[in-house]
């Protein structure tokens, strides 16, 4: 039973995503751009939204855009400190 457990167990892999820096995060901020510079009125059909969206996507790609992501590699071993590896100096 034991056996079976384990050789369950070792087909999955647990991934552990911060809250903060996540990339679900940055999706979000993102998402929230467009809202803010594209979609903060009342657009009267689908395809003028589909439209109206690609045009911004095209915006953004042009002017490189990019999210100022501030949380650290350094920052996330602070807070999450019992998900990173200690390693020890020999």
């Amino acid at each position: 039973m034991p056996e079976q457990a384990k050789a369950l167990r070792d087909r999955f892999e647990f991934v552990y995503t911060p809250r903060h820096g996540s990339w679900l995060n940055m999706a979000e901020i993102e998402i929230n751009v467009l809202v803010g510079q594209c979609l903060d009125r009342r657009i009267d059909s689908l395809e003028r939204m589909r439209k109206e969206v690609a045009a911004w996507q095209q915006r953004r790609n042009q002017l490189d855009a990019k999210i100022n992501w501030q949380f650290t590699t350094r920052d996330a071993r602070v807070k999450l400190r019992r998900l990173y590896p200690q390693i020890e100096a020999c």
